[in-house]
């Protein structure tokens, strides 16, 4: 039970600083679409954008930060692996943003600023500088350190936050007030607001990194070949792994907008709504994100203890519970959060419940994933993400033609499921965990059947009201059945346990 305290007390951490980020994040959603100077279609290239970058990240790092942790638990590695993948980076992303200037003419014609270059070389270079911050974080996080891991994230988003809030309500309000006004000489109120948006992102990048500048001071000319080409020949795997990942996180946005019918403006506008309801279902990812900062590092200890299969299980059921929670707090309280996206918006919160239900998938499928990463199987990894991805396509490319936006979402759900059972099935013959898999297909289950039993009563009787009543009633009764099923485990917590009788 240390052991999963020791986790659960790096998730808070963790999950503090995430979903403190996130949120702060997620207030650019109604900064943005809330904002009389943004355009949904200029809202959705920014989408398209946005889209882009992850892919770029996963290449510019090339599965280094899972390597970090595999290689820095081997005692012959320990005083050069932070060196070794600190110069790695550092140099490859010099080498990539160079080519990726070259050829920035790709992303203009991906995200539709063509016509706007400057908004792409502000993207190439907030690729660069986090990449530079890849192995750093990595080294706070392994070192179990997150509190500094916390405050440096936390920092570099509220300044992104602080800076888009000044660039598009502070600035184009001042200037029509008084057009002589000091603001002139830092924003021009004609240029694309997009602009400064992504300008405020590229500040918010460099805050980070400067504020992990203890971190890069702290490497040494110490580059080990042999530890190098180690990490290389494992992480190779990771990258295709990442890169369908992304695929099947952000593409959608991406083939919405190639497959959608209809002129570009209205193709733009419709990944516009998509990628602002989107964020919505990204609620659910907080937890997840926190406890993946955790967890992976925590896997790779574990692993050299006796029967780590166990533990795994219980971070699993743990871990299920958690996310059924979060899928009730926002599937039954929808109308609350729709109010993070702008009226016009709001026609898209349709695609919200099945993308939570994709990414609880998701989550277990992290979870899961730990079987491939300890056998040194990453090539596994690339296999189930390639299914995955191609299941994406085959979704959007034949269903959005037909009906829209809705295919994206159906996509990701039939992606991420596909996966998960994949690696379950696949992970048991080669890691075998005792899984309690009826138990947690049952909880999945039951909260599926509470929002359709809310969703089927706010039909008949339609009051916001009776709707977040009947919310809080349903989450407080799966509340009771877990505590009634799983007392026992309970019981065993700390601070928890005490309460239980």
């Amino acid at each position: 039970m240390s052991s999963i305290k020791k986790l659960a007390g790096q998730t808070i951490w963790y999950g503090l600083s995430s979903i403190a980020a996130r949120f702060i994040n997620y207030l650019l959603t109604p900064l943005l679409t809330y904002s009389a100077v943004v355009k949904t279609a200029d809202f959705g290239r920014q989408n398209l954008l946005y889209s882009a970058l992850p892919v770029l990240n996963v290449l510019f790092t090339y599965g280094f930060e899972t390597a970090y942790f595999r290689f820095s638990a081997k005692p012959e590695y320990k005083k050069s692996i932070y060196d070794t993948a600190f110069f790695s980076l550092f140099f490859s992303t010099i080498i990539f943003t160079f080519i990726l200037w070259r050829f920035q003419g790709f992303l203009g014609d991906i995200s539709g600023f063509q016509d706007i270059p400057q908004i792409i070389q502000l993207a190439i270079f907030i690729v660069a500088t986090d990449a530079l911050s890849t192995i750093p974080f990595a080294r706070l996080r392994q070192e179990g350190r997150p509190k500094k891991y916390a405050f440096v994230k936390v920092a570099g988003i509220i300044t992104n936050l602080l800076l888009t809030w000044f660039f598009i309500n502070y600035c184009p309000g001042k200037i029509q007030e008084t057009p002589n006004t000091w603001v002139i000489m830092i924003f021009d109120g004609n240029k694309n607001p997009i602009y400064y948006v992504v300008l405020a992102n590229l500040v918010g990048s460099l805050i980070t990194l400067l504020l992990l500048s203890n971190e890069i001071r702290s490497v040494k000319f110490n580059f080990n070949a042999k530890l190098w080409k180690e990490m290389i020949i494992y992480s190779m795997p990771l990258v295709i792994v990442g890169l369908g990942g992304i695929v099947n996180e952000t593409f959608d946005r991406l083939m919405i907008k190639a497959w959608l019918p209809g002129t570009e403006e209205y193709k733009n506008e419709q990944v516009g709504i998509y990628g602002a309801c989107y964020k919505l279902s990204l609620l659910i990812s907080l937890f997840i994100q926190a406890f993946r900062m955790a967890a992976e590092p925590f896997f790779f200890k574990q692993a050299e203890g006796e029967n780590p299969q166990r533990t795994y299980a219980r971070v699993m059921k743990f871990f299920v519970i958690v996310i059924t929670f979060m899928f009730l707090a926002v599937a039954l309280f929808l109308p609350i959060w729709s109010l993070m996206v702008g009226p016009k918006y709001r026609e898209g919160l349709k695609i919200v419940p099945v993308l939570l239900l994709a990414n609880m998938f998701l989550g277990i499928y992290y979870n899961l994933s730990i079987w491939f990463k300890l056998s040194n199987k990453t090539i596994a990894g690339t296999y189930i993400t390639l299914i995955g991805t191609a299941i994406t396509v085959a979704v959007n490319y034949f269903f959005v033609p037909r009906i829209g936006y809705m295919a994206g979402a159906w996509g990701t759900f039939l992606c991420y499921g596909t996966m998960m059972v994949v690696s379950y099935v696949w992970g048991q013959k080669v890691y075998p965990v005792p899984y309690v898999r009826k138990k947690l297909i049952a909880y999945m289950v039951i909260v599926v059947l509470l929002f359709f039993i809310h969703k089927g009563l706010t039909g008949l009787y339609s009051n916001q009201y009776f709707s977040l009543g009947l919310g809080a009633l349903l989450t407080a009764i799966y509340g009771w059945f877990i505590l009634l099923v799983e007392r026992t485990e309970f019981k065993k917590l700390p601070y928890v346990g005490r309460f239980i009788r």
